[in-house]
């Protein structure tokens, strides 16, 4: 036989074993060792308790975020419904055509074009309205008025009372988290500050009887 031995294989990892050291990793500062300080064991507390008022506060602001957010914006779209009405306006310039006409984004499309109307209390007014692709000067279209006579979005609808509410529910679930690791990270530091201290005191007084020669 001319070829050589084949090269030596690791042996095969067993995943469990692996699972327990990377627990083992984990959860070092737990461990009654002689290298664990007590400031491991405080940084393993607050590490512990900013989790478990995280998993307890996220839901909670979710929830309150967004059942606050929904009143606030259901309340806003009550009152535009109130204050604001349909008035028909006539386009004084062609609106501009869309570059894909016919497609599902020109349907979606609006364009501001310079309008002429009459508001509420009788006087002819101008201003610029959003307004489909293509339409030509002297088109009539209905534009929001509110109670002054100036052009205005139309009321919130339920879809974008909804997306607000999501938005802001989002938001606070999200603060929670971040606000858990922003402050895990500050008492980190200040613990790491402490320990390094403590490292420099305690190498002081070492220092000194490593370095006399006899």
């Amino acid at each position: 036989m001319t070829g050589g031995n084949p090269p030596a294989q690791p042996p095969p990892t067993d995943p469990r074993a692996a699972h327990r050291r990377r627990l083992h990793v984990l959860l070092w500062r737990w461990r009654r060792t002689p290298l664990r300080r007590p400031s491991d064991r405080l940084h393993a507390w607050i590490t512990l308790a900013l989790a478990l008022a995280v998993l307890a506060t996220a839901p909670a602001a979710l929830f309150a975020a967004g059942d606050r957010a929904h009143r606030h914006y259901q309340s806003t779209a009550q009152h535009e419904a109130l204050t604001r009405t349909q008035r028909p306006a006539t386009l004084t310039h062609d609106a501009p055509r869309h570059p894909e006409p016919g497609s599902d984004e020109a349907k979606e499309a609006r364009y501001p074009v310079p309008v002429r109307y009459t508001d509420p209390h009788g006087h002819t007014r101008t201003g610029k309205a959003d307004v489909a692709p293509g339409l030509p000067a002297g088109r009539t279209v209905l534009v929001w008025t509110d109670t002054e006579g100036r052009l205005t979005r139309p009321p919130s609808s339920t879809e974008q009372i909804r997306n607000h509410t999501m938005g802001w529910a989002l938001l606070a679930f999200l603060a929670v988290p971040l606000t858990g690791l922003a402050v895990h990270a500050a008492t980190s530091r200040l613990i790491q500050r402490h320990n390094l201290a403590q490292w420099d005191a305690a190498w002081a007084s070492t220092a000194p009887r490593w370095s006399t020669r006899p």
